[in-house]
């Protein structure tokens, strides 16, 4: 699996609300309604995650969760990194 060059990840965001490029990865926070409303997403995502044996990292302050997708065994961010975010997108809304 290749590593995306810039150009491909912007192309990729472009698509992706709410994603951004950040120290070598890609990121999204999303605030919910309330703190264990953001720990079902977490849940929901997780499951997903498992699936499809691509994990992100999430970060949970109260109600704001953070998902950190990059393939770390590629070094960079990959099609599994904008794959995994477009699903994860779906999923939180």
């Amino acid at each position: 699996m290749a590593v995306l060059t810039d150009d491909q990840v912007d192309a990729a965001l472009s698509d992706l609300d709410g994603w951004e490029r950040s120290e070598g990865a890609i990121r999204r926070s999303v605030e919910f309604p309330a703190f264990l409303d953001g720990i079902d997403a977490v849940r929901r995502v997780g499951e997903h995650a498992e699936r499809e044996d691509h994990h992100p990292d999430i970060d949970i302050r109260w109600r704001t969760v953070t998902f950190t997708l990059v393939t770390h065994s590629e070094g960079g961010i990959t099609d599994k990194d904008v794959a995994m975010a477009g699903d994860i997108s779906r999923i939180v809304g």
